[in-house]
């Protein structure tokens, strides 16, 4: 995270990892991604980050590809 640079609302902005920005490429969801809001794209890559697992990173990364793929939903909600 790069404590640096922040949100219109003044929040942190995380840093994209490697394998979250190859997943969302070879899933071709990059545009879906990109048209989300920044906060939920701040979120997303915030919340997969702070996982201490490894485990647990691959499937938040997992339910982020698959809501982008659905495009109707943001951390489980509508």
């Amino acid at each position: 995270m790069d404590s640096e640079k922040t949100s219109r609302l003044k929040r942190p902005v995380n840093s994209m990892p490697g394998f979250a920005r190859n997943a969302l490429l070879e899933g071709n969801l990059m545009d879906r991604y990109h048209a989300r809001p920044p906060y939920q794209q701040n979120d997303y890559i915030g919340w997969i980050s702070r996982a201490k697992l490894q485990k647990t990173q691959i499937e938040r990364l997992k339910q982020m590809l698959e809501e982008l793929k659905q495009g109707d939903k943001y951390m489980k909600m509508n």
